[in-house]
């Protein structure tokens, strides 16, 4: 079960860890989803914390049948480890 949750009133996805907010903004336009930034507060940095966000959220974009333009270089970083995600990618068919 994902802790992940999608603030559509703020267009972020949120986690929550340890009293701390972890979140990656996102913009929508038409059925593609761009990752804009992700924060992860210090305090929980080398925990895997953005990576579970990350999956929380492109679980979510799947789901809802979206395509992701990875403008954030820490989602296009973990898409580019992941091959599992890339199907994702806008101009991956």
């Amino acid at each position: 079960m994902s802790d992940v949750r999608n603030n559509e009133e703020r267009s972020r996805y949120e986690l929550v860890e340890q009293g701390h907010l972890a979140f990656s903004a996102y913009e929508i336009d038409g059925e593609v989803i761009t990752f804009t930034h992700t924060v992860v507060s210090p305090a929980l940095q080398g925990m895997g914390i953005g990576s579970r966000l990350i999956v929380g959220a492109l679980s979510d974009v799947r789901s809802r049948g979206l395509k992701v333009r990875a403008q954030c270089p820490f989602v296009a970083a973990y898409i580019a480890k992941h091959p599992e995600w890339q199907d994702l990618l806008v101009g991956a068919e």
